[in-house]
């Protein structure tokens, strides 16, 4: 549950390449890292991933301080950087390995999510419902090296520029408060 005193949560919302660069921008969140979860089979590679046969989502585990951010606030990002109204999609980035998932590490955590979509599905934030699932999380797998802080080292990269970036500046404009000091 805790690292070095942190809490921990993980989070699927379609590339792991996006959800890392977002959330490794967050005040409170000490150290995101890549890889997948929810599948059926045990330390799956990521060509293995992108087939979709592995049941695997694409997904980061964060670290974060909550006394700098809440579980709820990172909820509320989750959000608001990816369309939890797609079923295994986001954009061009079609496949179960793509599909919006919140995998709870405890009941507070479960109780939290499924309050915040129902919350959101009430209020209608949404053009349609929301299709995120809440799943106890089991195991979560390393993504290979080459995933990790993919966007800060490939910003040029096209998909970086039409897919990333974008992203990035919604949680810039809505969630500026709420991000580390850049340098």
């Amino acid at each position: 549950m805790e690292k070095n005193n942190l809490n921990i949560a993980t989070f699927a919302n379609g590339c792991f390449w996006c959800t890392e660069a977002v959330f490794n921008r967050v005040v409170g969140v000490e150290q995101v890292v890549s890889g997948f979860t929810g599948g059926h089979i045990k330390n799956p590679a990521y060509r293995e991933i992108t087939t979709g046969r592995t049941g695997h989502a694409e997904a980061i585990q964060l670290y974060y301080n909550s006394n700098k951010i809440s579980y709820i606030e990172l909820l509320e990002i989750f959000f608001a950087t990816h369309d939890p109204t797609t079923l295994n999609r986001q954009g061009h980035d079609i496949g179960t390995q793509y599909r919006s998932a919140i995998f709870y590490h405890n009941e507070e955590q479960k109780h939290q999510a499924e309050a915040f979509i129902k919350h959101l599905d009430s209020e209608q934030i949404f053009d349609d419902t929301i299709v995120t699932e809440v799943t106890a999380f089991d195991v979560f797998y390393r993504a290979e090296q080459e995933h990790h802080e993919f966007y800060e080292r490939n910003k040029e990269n096209s998909y970086c520029q039409f897919v990333i970036h974008p992203k990035l500046k919604k949680l810039n404009t809505y969630y500026s408060n709420k991000l580390k000091p850049t340098t």
